[in-house]
Parts: C-alpha cells; sequence; structure tokens
C-alpha cells in the first residue's frame, strides 16, 4: 500500500507545501483541488479585465520559503519575483494626516517622533525590544515545532530560558499589552491591528501576538507577479519533483476501512485509493461531515471553536484620486473596540469599520507604471456568519455607505462602477471554503489557551493528516506553509514505521 500515493485534498499553500517535500522525497503524491487553479485563499478573480490578488497580500518570512524551495531541488530567488519594502504601510485617520510604518526601527522612531512624539518613541522601543524576545522565544519551540501543550511548550523552551518565557504574557491581551508602552490610541490601533493578521480582536488576542511586529522588521516583499505568483510557483516545484495535481476534482468523502482512512471518493462518483490522505481544508469541515461521516472523528469539536474574522472584501479596477497611496494603506476607525464588540458580541458589521486598501499597481513609495484605472483591494473585517442568515442587503449597504465615506474623509476618491467591483461577502467565502461561515483564519486567537487548541499534523483518525491555517502553527501565508512541512515530515515518519 505505500506504493499507493498520498492523496491531498486541496491546493492551498499548506497543501502545495506538502506536495513538494513529499514528492522531493520520492513519495506518489496526487493533488485534488476542487477550483480550477491552485492557492486556496491565495488567488486571483479578474475584475473589468484585469487579475486582482484577492487574498493574501503581505509577504513576509521569506525564509520559510527560500528553505521550502531548496529541499524540493528549486530556487526560490530565481523563481518568484520579489522587491524589499521600506515603507510598510501608510496610515489615516479622518482628516489628521498620514503616517507611515517602515521595516527599519530606526526610520519607524523617526517618523513616530515626527507624528505622535518623543515619548512614544521610547515606548515604540520597549515594544520593540519585546517583540523580538517573544519571536526568539517561540520560533523554534513553537513556530517550527509540532503542536505542542502548554508542558511540552515549556520543556522545549527549556528552564535556563524560563525567564524569557514568562516574559512572553501570554496571559495578557494585546491591547492590555500595548496600553503599557503608548498613550496615544492610535498607535494601539496602529500595532493592535496585528492581531487581526490571525483573525482576531486584539482586545481578546493574546500579547504573544506582538511578535508580529519583529517579523515584519525581518522584511516584508512585495510579489512584483502578484501573491498568486507564489502559488503557481509552489506548485510547478511540487509538479518538478514529480507530484501530480487534478483541479475541479471536489472529494465528497475520505474512505475508512479498518479505522483508518484508506482514500477518498469525489464528488463524481470516483474512488481512489491512497497510501495517506491530508486534508488542506479547515478542521471544521471534517468535523461537520463535509468529507464524509467516518472522517468526522478525525478533529472532534473543530466545529465548537470560536471562528475568527471574515471579511468584507471589495476587488476593484477604477481610477483614483486624492490621497497618496503606497501599496499598503489602513484607514482606522474612530471607535476601534466597537468594530470589534460588533462583530465578535454581536455578530454584525461594524457600523464605523476600519479599512484596509491594497493598491496592487503601487510600489512601498506610491510609484506606479501609467496613468489609468488601478487594482485594489478593500477589506473591512466582518463576522463569519456565511453559513447562516448573514448580513442583510440593507446592512451590506450601510457597511459599504461607512467604508467608502469613510475613505473620502481620508481624501481618496475612488471612482468605481458596477462594472469595475466584485464584492465578497462571508457568504461568498462560505460557499469557496465550506463549514468556515467565511471565517478566513481558523479558529479565533483569543486568549492563551487557542493556540494549542489548533489540531496538529496528525488528526484523530489514522491514515488522515491535516494543513492549512486553520492548524498548528496557524493562521498567514508562511504559516500554512509551514503546516504543510510539519504534515509531511509526520507523513514521512509514519510511513517509516510500518
Amino acid at each position: 500500500m505505500t506504493d499507493a500515493p498520498v492523496l491531498i485534498i486541496g491546493a492551498g499553500m499548506g497543501g502545495l507545501s506538502a506536495a513538494a517535500l513529499l514528492a522531493a522525497r520520492g513519495v506518489p503524491v496526487t493533488v485534488l483541488e476542487r477550483q480550477p487553479t491552485p492557492g486556496g485563499k491565495l488567488r486571483q478573480v479578474e475584475v473589468a479585465g484585469a487579475a486582482i490578488d484577492a487574498g493574501p497580500t503581505v509577504f513576509t518570512m521569506r525564509w520559510v520559503f527560500e528553505r521550502l524551495f531548496a529541499e524540493a531541488g528549486g530556487d526560490f530567488a530565481a523563481e518568484v519575483r520579489l522587491a524589499p519594502t521600506e515603507l510598510l504601510a501608510r496610515h489615516a485617520w479622518d482628516d489628521r494626516g498620514t503616517f507611515d510604518l517602515f521595516a527599519d526601527p530606526a526610520a519607524t522612531e523617526a517618523s513616530i517622533g515626527d507624528f505622535f512624539g518623543a515619548a512614544e518613541v521610547r515606548g515604540y522601543r520597549a515594544f520593540s525590544a519585546e517583540a523580538k524576545a517573544i519571536y526568539d522565544v517561540l520560533l523554534r519551540s513553537f513556530l517550527e515545532g509540532s503542536r505542542p501543550t502548554p508542558i511540552t511548550l515549556m520543556a522545549r523552551i527549556g528552564l535556563r530560558r524560563l525567564p524569557e518565557a514568562l516574559a512572553i504574557k501570554p496571559h495578557q491581551s494585546l491591547w492590555r499589552a500595548l496600553t503599557r508602552h503608548f498613550a496615544d490610541p492610535r498607535l494601539r490601533q496602529l500595532f493592535g491591528r496585528y492581531a487581526t493578521y490571525c483573525g482576531a480582536s486584539p482586545f481578546a488576542a493574546p500579547a504573544t501576538l506582538m511578535l508580529i511586529a519583529h517579523v515584519e522588521q525581518q522584511g516584508v516583499w512585495l510579489a512584483r507577479d502578484g501573491m498568486h505568483a507564489i502559488a503557481q510557483a509552489t506548485e510547478a516545484l511540487a509538479a518538478r519533483a514529480g507530484a501530480a495535481f487534478r483541479y475541479d476534482a471536489a472529494v465528497a468523502a475520505v474512505l475508512v476501512e479498518g479505522g483508518r482512512a484508506v482514500g477518498v471518493r469525489l464528488q463524481n462518483g470516483e474512488q481512489i485509493r491512497g497510501s495517506a490522505v491530508l486534508c488542506n481544508a479547515d478542521p471544521a469541515a471534517l468535523a461537520l461531515g463535509k468529507f464524509g461521516d467516518a472522517a468526522r472523528r478525525a478533529t472532534p469539536g473543530a466545529e465548537r471553536m470560536q471562528r475568527s474574522l471574515s471579511s468584507m472584501t471589495w476587488m476593484i479596477n477604477a481610477p483614483t484620486g486624492g490621497f497618496p497611496l503606497v501599496r499598503h494603506n489602513v484607514f482606522f476607525s474612530d471607535d476601534y473596540r466597537a468594530e470589534f464588540d460588533a462583530i465578535f458580541e454581536r455578530g454584525q458589521l461594524p457600523a464605523r469599520p476600519t479599512v484596509y486598501v491594497c493598491a496592487q499597481d503601487r510600489d512601498d513609495r506610491g510609484g506606479r507604471v501609467g496613468d489609468g484605472p488601478e487594482r485594489l483591494q478593500l477589506i473591512v473585517n466582518a463576522p463569519a456568519n456565511g453559513d447562516g442568515a448573514g448580513a442583510s442587503a440593507a446592512e451590506i449597504a450601510a457597511c459599504e455607505a461607512a467604508t467608502f465615506d469613510l475613505l473620502a474623509r481620508c481624501g481618496l476618491d475612488i471612482a468605481r462602477t458596477p462594472d469595475t467591483s466584485l464584492l465578497m461577502t462571508p457568504t461568498g467565502y462560505e460557499a469557496l471554503f465550506p463549514a468556515t461561515g467565511g471565517a478566513l483564519y481558523g479558529l479565533a486567537a483569543h486568549g492563551w489557551r487557542t493556540p494549542f487548541q489548533r489540531p496538529g499534523a496528525a488528526s484523530k483518525l489514522p491514515g488522515l493528516y491535516l494543513a492549512g491555517g486553520g492548524v498548528h502553527p496557524g493562521a498567514g501565508l508562511p504559516m500554512a506553509s509551514l503546516s504543510g512541512r510539519l504534515a509531511a515530515m509526520r507523513i514521512l515518519s509514519d510511513r517509516a514505521r510500518r
């Protein structure tokens, strides 16, 4: 049976990474993807004749992909065109000017001093030092390691680093930690937004998420050919190593015999046997029976976990004017707590949302080629209720009005029309990623227990493995790739023992 392929359900970044590593080790691999292209959430859509990235827009932890490609016989630098970013993001609060955050801490210190004053510079230095300390403690012990328990995590960190481990303050919320460092609420908003990178509220997420600040200081890159090119390059890497890909191949069920996963059944009725099955889908999809009743026990309780953020996402190809856009731009709500209370406490769209705008034809300094329409992705945080009643047409219209009113107050004009704009709602995301309600990051990273509640690479069903942003080590493009690596290593280890 070991000559049968490992079957990978889903060509998201976790599945693609696992496919490349397994195939490079000589393991037969077949990837089954229900969509016509690879990438999962790392996807593109066409709007008014232009391809627009409709998923992740920020690329960090480049070393994860350099190692992946090297181990699978490729060269990431040669296969994916990237440009380093100096200006990370431009921020605005109504009409009160703009503030730029930089990858270089010294440049950020100067920017903070000019905009917020010298006292906040000292707070930023302390914040950056704490972010680095957290990253250093958790990189090997948590991010790159198999799913830990609190006890095994402390064991990996070691007694000599116990003071450092205690200093990461897992029981403290990110917002409270930011209050220690910054007096100005606008800086708390700015750095509190890192919680949303994991689909969480900064008022409930643990302070450990400060490590994202250090990740960005290590480098952020722009994908010259779009973020979807990263998925295409990883697919090509896996294919060169021998992995087979089948698209428009939706899996209806995981086949289980003798208490073990032995293959899959496609929606067209075709059955495919495998030596193992790797599911690169949200763990809740298994728990809710989206892959058959026999596979429900693979991720027990996943369907009851609090879901992460979804979003209202506009993909636009239209002329812009006024505001000096750079690649990444954030327009903040004037009531940040109310925004997250609406989403997580009441399950409603925020009345006064924060808006992220990715100007995909701009570089980090605002430069662009040509002066015609430009490709934009606009994101507003939303509750993951796309598998229920969801938002009404009136609520969606009110959110849209509030979104573009904020942009207008900040000086940004977008000359969009129905033909040049496409809206994705939580309901639309649920259709793409079933059993999620539109949640884009798995379970919400709220509280210190959350990192230990995500399933690991090996599910509760022998022969069935897991990868993706919904499993350990968590959400985000590099984390999803690391999950695929952990799944591949576990599959190889289990094959060696059989």
